[in-house]
């Protein structure tokens, strides 16, 4: 089950077509999230792109 407290690491090496949704994200910090983010939890990624976790969830949901 994917949650708030899921290291984006464990979703990508589960879902590696999760990639895309965090590769739109690499303009706006302009490098690689993954490379940034890889150990956070998607709840601190969501709070440092000031996203809303829940919206976030269902956007990965939809590429799974």
């Amino acid at each position: 089950m994917i949650t708030k407290e899921t290291i984006i690491l464990d979703l990508v090496s589960d879902h590696p077509e999760t990639e895309a949704v965090f590769s739109r994200y690499d303009p706006v910090e302009g490098q690689c999230v993954l490379c940034s983010n890889l150990f956070d939890t998607l709840d601190a990624f969501c709070s440092a792109f000031n996203l809303e976790v829940e919206e976030f969830l269902e956007e990965i949901k939809r590429v799974l």
